[in-house]
């Protein structure tokens, strides 16, 4: 089976501008985001619930800690945050005043007085059908996260890292999800001066 695309600078701003289209434009946003700026599995996504995302004060939590259910696998683990990802949530949850304590980050469609949150599987054809309508070939809900990780890659970040950032417990499954490009190998042999 085929790897998911990882998106070109381009490709990603062309799926943020159908989502900017999109009835719940800041929930499918923000859905985008964590996949692709914190590398975050779909399941993850679904999972994520406010006391994970919201401290004590009422600010946006630069790391978030996820239970062993919230994760693949039977271990928890901490998903790093950036400034720019903070100040995304930050505004989105400006749209949803009501969210509190373990409401799911991203109500579905069906919300209701309970908030509902998304299914792993829900999620995921959600994704989907925004890459498609964005006109991407080969993107899937795993493409931001493969992005991330490349991203990570092509930065000179150490693998070790990258490994820790990602929730992986294999090194070899990190490096399963860098994207090599043929740009990347051209520029890696014109390092060779001798």
């Amino acid at each position: 089976m085929a790897q998911a695309k990882v998106l070109s600078e381009q490709e990603f701003k062309r799926a943020l501008a159908v989502v900017a289209k999109r009835r719940h434009h800041a929930r499918d946003r923000l859905a985008l985001l964590l996949t692709h700026w914190a590398g975050m599995r779909v399941c993850e996504v679904a999972a994520l619930t406010i006391d994970k995302v919201i401290g004590p004060a009422g600010e946006v939590l630069d790391e978030f800690r996820l239970d062993n259910d919230q994760t693949k696998g039977t271990r928890g683990r901490v998903v790093l945050v950036n400034q720019r990802l903070r100040r995304e949530i930050t505004a989105y949850l400006k749209t949803n005043p009501t969210l509190l304590g373990n409401d799911p980050l991203l109500l579905s469609q069906k919300a209701n007085r309970r908030a509902r949150g998304f299914s792993a599987n829900t999620l995921c054809q959600l994704i989907n059908v925004i890459y498609k309508e964005a006109g991407i070939q080969g993107a899937t809900s795993h493409s931001g996260r493969r992005g991330f990780i490349t991203e990570l890659a092509n930065h000179s970040v150490g693998i070790k890292v990258i490994m820790e950032l990602a929730g992986h417990r294999q090194l070899g499954t990190t490096q399963r999800y860098i994207n090599v490009t043929p740009e990347q190998k051209r520029n890696a042999v014109e390092l060779i001066i001798g």
